[in-house]
C-alpha cells in the first residue's frame, strides 16, 4: 500500500532548474536512501514532501494513515533540558499523567464524585498504558544514551548546547515522535561510530517506511532497500542498497552506451549510402536516399546518448621529501579542560602506513591532532615528528580559513609564488570557476569550504598528513575523488574519521581512543569493530555479577539452546525467501533493461505486471526477516 507518492514534480530557481518530472511512490516498509551531489535538490525535495515548499509543477499525495516525522524540525531556542525537551513529543501522555495524579489526589481525599472519578481513572489508566505510558521515559533515556548523550548531559539545558548535541536532540524527537514515515536529512552527521551503530540496528528494525538523505555509503548499505538518486535533474530509482543500484546503473548505462554506439553507426553507414545514391544521380537512386533518410530520421528520433556524470573535483596528493623512517612518536600524552580530556596516548606512526584514529565523540583525538601540529600544549607526555618531515593538516573546524578572503586570494595569500594561470587551473580542478573564484570565504557552502581546504593541502606537497573528518560536507563523488587521491598517495597519513567505507578501503591500522588511552587494531573498519565487539563483550561478561547456580539449570539451558537454533533455523529460511525474491526481481529488471524486450510492447508489460507483483511481496519477506533477525538478538543478549 502506497502511503505517499509524487507525480511530475519540478523545482527551479531562477535560472537553474534543480529538477522536474520526479515521480515515485513509497510502500509502507520502503527503506530509501535519497542520494545526489551536493546542490541537486536533496533537501528541496524533502520540502516539498513535508509541504514547507511548493512545487513549481506536479503534486504530492499523503496516504490519511500516514504520520510524517522530518529532522528539519527545529529546536533550538528550547530551554528545557536535553531529556525534557525530548520527552515533549509524548505530551499526550505528560497531560494524562498530570490528570491520573490529579484524580488520585482527590480520591485519596475523597472528594466529591467519586464514581466519576473512578470511572475517568480507570479509563485514563487503560488509555495510558495502551499509548505506551509504562515506557515511554525508558524509550526516551534509552534513545538519547543511544545517540551518544551521556547521563550527565541529559539533564543540561539544550539552549546550552552545542548545533551538532541538539540536531542529535532532534533526531531522538524525530525517531520517538510515532511516526510511519521518517524523512532524514543526514542523520549520522555528529555521531560517532557507537552511535551511527544504534542507529543502524534502529532503522533496520523500524516498522515503518523512511527517506534518508546520506553521503555515507556504509550506513546506505545497511539501512536501505531501495535507492532513489537526483542526477542531472531527473529522478532515478532502483530496488536494493546504495551499491546494488551503483551496479544497475553501470549495467544499465553500459546497455545505453553499446546502444547509442551501434546507431550512430548504423546512421553514418546510412549516410554514406544516402550520399553514394546521390552522387549516382539517377532517378531510382533518388528514390533510394530519401527513403534511407526516413531510416536516419526514425533512428535519430529513438536515439538516448547515455548519461553525463555530474563534474567532479580531480587532484593528487605529492610528498615532495622522503622523510624518516619514525614519522611520528607520541608518547604517555595526556590533557585536561576542566575535566580530563585523555591520558596514557601513545603510539607510533612510521612512514608510508595509513593510520586512523577512532573513537567516540569527546575522547580528543581532534585535541591530539592540534597537539601534534604544535596548535595546543600538551599537560604531560611527548608528541614529535621524525626527520624531515612536513605535515599538513586539514581541519576539521576549517579555522585556518579567512571570511574575509575571496576564494582565489585564500589560494594566494598561502601560495604567493603561484603565478594567475597556475592558481585558476588549481582552483578549476575544484570546480571553482569564472566569477565562482572572487566569491569570498563567507559565502561558501560546508562542501565548498572543504574544496578549498583540500586544495591548499593538495598545494602543500606534505609528506604526513593529519587529516581531521576529511569527508565531512562532502557528496559521494568528492569522497570517492579524495579516495582515490589518498590511495595514490606516497607519504604518510594519521586520519581521524567516521567514514567507515574510507577506513576500510585505506587503512592499514586502526588506533581506537579513549580517556584512558589508546588501542591498536590491524586492518580495515570490519576487523576493528569484529575485535571491537569481541572485547567489549568480554569486558561486559567480566564485570557482570555472577549469576547464582538454579537447581534446574542444566534443562533451562537445554531449553535456550534449543530455542536459539530454531530461530536461526528460522533466520536462515528468512534470508533464503528474501534473496531468492531480490534475485528473481533483479532477473526481470534485467530482461526489462533488454532492447529487444523492451520494443516487444505485450511482452515488456507482462514482464512489468510479473516485476510489480514480485515487488509487492518483498516487504512481507522483508518484515519475516526482521522479526527472526530480532528474535535471534533477543535470544543471544539473554
Amino acid at each position: 500500500m502506497s502511503i505517499l507518492a509524487a507525480f511530475g514534480l519540478k523545482k527551479a530557481y531562477v535560472t537553474r532548474t534543480l529538477f522536474e518530472g520526479v515521480s515515485f511512490e513509497l510502500g509502507a516498509r520502503d527503506k530509501v536512501g535519497l542520494v545526489g551531489v551536493n546542490g541537486c535538490g536533496k533537501t528541496t525535495l524533502f520540502r516539498l514532501l513535508t509541504g514547507e515548499e511548493a512545487p513549481d509543477e506536479g503534486s504530492v499525495s499523503v496516504s490519511r494513515e500516514t504520520r510524517l516525522g522530518a529532522t528539519q524540525q527545529s529546536v533550538d531556542g528550547m530551554t528545557d533540558t536535553v531529556y525534557d525537551a525530548t520527552l515533549a513529543v509524548f505530551l499526550p501522555l505528560l497531560q494524562m499523567e498530570r490528570e491520573l495524579e490529579s484524580i488520585n489526589a482527590r480520591i485519596a481525599a475523597h472528594g466529591e464524585n467519586l464514581d466519576a472519578l473512578v470511572k475517568r481513572q480507570e479509563f485514563l489508566r487503560e488509555r495510558y498504558e495502551f499509548d505506551g505510558g509504562l515506557t515511554f521515559k525508558s524509550r526516551t533515556r534509552s534513545t538519547l544514551l543511544g545517540l551518544g548523550f551521556t547521563e550527565a548531559e541529559l539533564d543540561k539545558e539544550l539552549s546550552s548546547m552545542s548545533g551538532g548535541q541538539r540536531n542529535k536532540a532532534q533526531l531522538a524527537r524525530v525517531l520517538l515522535g510515532g511516526a510511519n514515515l521518517l524523512l532524514l536529512d543526514e542523520p549520522t552527521n555528529h555521531l560517532d561510530i557507537d552511535s551511527i551503530a544504534w542507529l543502524e540496528d534502529y532503522l533496520r528494525a523500524y516498522n515503518g517506511a523512511f527517506i534518508v538523505i546520506s553521503h555515507d555509503r556504509y550506513f546506505l548499505d545497511r539501512v536501505t532497500n531501495r535507492t532513489f538518486e537526483l542526477k542531472n535533474a531527473r529522478l532515478t530509482v532502483s530496488e536494493g542498497n546504495y551499491t546494488r543500484h551503483l551496479e544497475l546503473q553501470e549495467s544499465e548505462q553500459e546497455t545505453i552506451r553499446r546502444v547509442f554506439q551501434n546507431t550512430q553507426k548504423e546512421i553514418r553507414r546510412l549516410e554514406g549510402v544516402v550520399e553514394q545514391q546521390r552522387r549516382w544521380g539517377q532517378e531510382h537512386n533518388f528514390i533510394t536516399a530519401a527513403s534511407k533518410l526516413k531510416q536516419i530520421e526514425r533512428l535519430r528520433s529513438t536515439l538516448v546518448a547515455p548519461e553525463k556524470e555530474p563534474e567532479g573535483i580531480r587532484f593528487h596528493f605529492t610528498a615532495r621529501e622522503a622523510g624518516g623512517n619514525e614519522v611520528l612518536v607520541v608518547k604517555e600524552l595526556a590533557k585536561s579542560y576542566e575535566k580530563r580530556i585523555f591520558q596514557n596516548a601513545s603510539f607510533l606512526v612510521k612512514k608510508g602506513e595509513r593510520v586512523f584514529l577512532l573513537g567516540p565523540n569527546g575522547c580528543g583525538k581532534t585535541t591530539l591532532l592540534r597537539i601534534v601540529m604544535g596548535r595546543e600544549q600538551a599537560d604531560k607526555g611527548i608528541s614529535r615528528l621524525g626527520a624531515h618531515v612536513k605535515a599538513g593538516y586539514y581541519e576539521q573546524t576549517m579555522r585556518s580559513l579567512h571570511e574575509e578572503n575571496t576564494v582565489i586570494g585564500e589560494i594566494w595569500d598561502e601560495y604567493p609564488r603561484l603565478n594567475t594561470t597556475q592558481v585558476r587551473s588549481a582552483l578549476a580542478a575544484f570546480l571553482f570557476r569564472g566569477d565562482d573564484v572572487n566569491k569570498t570565504v563567507s559565502m561558501l557552502s560546508g562542501g565548498e569550504r572543504a574544496r578549498v581546504q583540500l586544495l591548499k593541502l593538495m598545494l602543500s606537497g606534505s609528506n604526513l598528513l593529519l587529516l581531521d573528518e576529511p569527508t565531512n560536507h562532502l557528496d559521494i563523488a568528492s569522497r570517492e575523488a579524495l579516495e582515490n587521491a589518498l590511495t595514490d598517495y606516497g607519504g604518510t597519513m594519521l586520519v581521524v574519521t567516521h567514514d567507515r567505507y574510507l577506513v576500510n578501503r585505506l587503512a592499514d591500522r586502526i588506533l581506537y581512543m579513549t580517556e584512558n588511552g589508546v588501542e591498536e587494531f590491524v586492518g580495515g573498519f570490519d576487523e576493528f569493530w569484529e575485535a571491537y565487539q569481541e572485547r567489549r563483550a568480554q569486558a561486559q561478561k567480566d564485570n557482570a555479577p555472577k549469576k547464582q547456580e538454579r537447581p534446574n539449570l542444566y534443562k533451562e539451558q537445554k531449553d535456550r539452546q534449543s530455542a536459539i537454533a530454531r530461530a536461526a533455523g528460522d533466520l536462515r529460511r528468512a534470508e533464503k525467501l528474501v534473496t531468492d525474491a531480490e534475485e528473481e526481481l533483479r532477473l526481470l529488471d534485467e530482461q526489462l533493461a533488454d532492447p529487444a524486450v523492451a520494443s516487444d510492447y505485450l511482452k515488456a508489460n507482462e514482464l512489468a505486471a510479473e516485476a510489480a507483483l514480485k515487488r509487492e511481496a518483498l516487504p512481507p519477506l522483508y518484515a519475516a526477516w526482521e522479526d527472526a533477525h530480532r528474535k535471534c538478538d533477543e535470544l543471544a543478549e539473554e
